[in-house]
């Protein structure tokens, strides 16, 4: 039997003790079935559970064993492509929807670490840093796009307010927005799957889906067992595979790479963020850091197409975090780790519905953390048949890659070239 441990990241060296879960072994009927035990299906699962609903979660590894555990831990609004954008491509209503929705994830986030007592680290506070005055052209342009939708916890940084939250000299201003933030992702995960059990929600680990039987009264099935239910939701992601070979086609695995350093001190460590903020900045292909609660910097960056995991981690991020940092020239490196998210062509979240009885969320585009929070309630709207926001999710328009499965990775190689020249450049 196969037995899929987490990767050797700094997550899951600091995670939260957990008790073993068991393999489905044998058929087991419940309402739902999800598959995929990362922020997708975890949401679902207590939105529908505290609906009444009977839930079976499957997870092919480890509870939040994917991006869901992997990444950079930042919790940032709206989606991977901005609300302006999808007003210029869908209707008024549709955009109005989407708008509504588009700070909703961060507060879920925050409604679950309080009612259920997760022990995540969360901070408030996140930082989008301006590299020239074209971004920080946009995060003007930002900040009142979001304000018009009744965002309100923003500040713009100029040159000397940013030098106050971030010790870097390459930015020229910023935006703060105190409804980010970050959090220990893997212990976020680990903490909704307890939330699930302790409301009746069985998880299996180590149990791969590797037939869905639709129909009626729809079958999953894993190597030793299958669950009978009434409904699916498929929330695998980037990890899905070709389990259910529609929603491979519109949609490309990538990588993204992070590094954490040896513990650096109260000192060094406050010097580097001072308010504990986290930051991204607004590259197309962007860098995104922050603390740890024991004073080590997360550093993130990097794209690989096609989700191969590179040789040297270390050697493609930590050049990045010396141009941020060059006071970090001498501080070991501990950790280093990949781990895959879904992009689409559009960057926008993939949600609809297969028959009358499989539904999926997928895709988020570098925009998880928040965005699956919301999904899964939305998911769970949509069983309870209040499909409004559902639909103003699926309604929106996917495009294949072009050149199919085989050309979707060059071609997405390409754009990101061209894309990182203009970061380099400026324009």
């Amino acid at each position: 039997m196969a037995n899929t441990p987490y990767p050797q990241s700094y997550y899951a060296a600091s995670a939260n003790a957990v008790p073993p879960r068991p393999v489905l072994q044998g058929e087991v009927e419940t309402d739902v079935c999800v598959i995929g035990a990362g922020y997708t299906g975890l949401s679902s699962a207590l939105f529908l559970l505290e609906n009444g609903f009977r839930v079976t979660v499957l997870e092919a590894a480890k509870v939040g064993f994917g991006a869901s555990g992997r990444n950079g831990g930042q919790i940032v609004n709206s989606y991977s492509r901005d609300i302006d954008v999808i007003e210029r491509s869908v209707g008024p209503k549709q955009a109005q929807l989407l708008g509504d929705m588009a700070f909703e994830g961060g507060r879920i986030i925050r409604e679950r670490v309080a009612k259920y007592q997760i022990q995540c680290d969360l901070k408030d506070g996140g930082v989008f840093a301006a590299l020239n005055s074209k971004h920080m052209g946009h995060l003007e342009s930002q900040k009142r796009l979001w304000e018009r939708y009744g965002h309100t916890q923003l500040e713009l940084l100029d040159e000397r307010r940013i030098r106050e939250v971030v010790a870097c000299d390459n930015y020229v201003g910023g935006l703060l927005d105190m409804s980010g933030g970050h959090i220990h992702p893997l212990n976020l995960a680990l903490g909704e799957a307890a939330a699930v059990e302790s409301l009746g929600g069985t998880i299996y680990e180590q149990s791969a889906a590797v037939r869905i039987e639709r129909g009626a009264n729809p079958v999953v099935h894993t190597t030793e067992g299958k669950v009978r239910a009434k409904f699916i939701i498929v929330a695998g992601n980037a990890y899905l595979g070709n389990l259910v070979p529609e929603l491979a086609a519109k949609s490309m695995p990538c990588g993204t790479q992070v590094i954490t350093t040896a513990p650096l001190g109260d000192e060094l460590a406050q010097s580097l963020l001072p308010q504990d903020y986290c930051v991204e900045d607004c590259n197309y292909l962007l860098d995104y850091y922050r603390l740890t609660r024991d004073k080590r910097l997360i550093f993130g960056g990097g794209v690989v197409y096609g989700a191969r995991d590179p040789a040297n981690i270390e050697a493609i991020i930590r050049p990045k975090m010396l141009k941020a940092f060059p006071q970090l020239k001498d501080v070991k490196i501990d950790y280093a780790w990949t781990g895959n998210f879904l992009l689409t062509l559009s960057r926008l979240p993939q949600v609809g519905r297969l028959g009358d009885n499989i539904y999926y969320s997928q895709g988020c585009s570098g925009h998880g953390v928040t965005y699956t929070h919301l999904a899964g309630k939305v998911l769970a709207e949509a069983l309870r048949g209040q499909a409004e926001r559902f639909d103003a999710f699926a309604d929106l328009p996917h495009y294949p890659f072009p050149g199919g499965q085989l050309l979707r990775t060059p071609f997405a190689a390409m754009g990101a070239w061209y894309y990182g020249l203009r970061d380099k450049l400026g324009f």
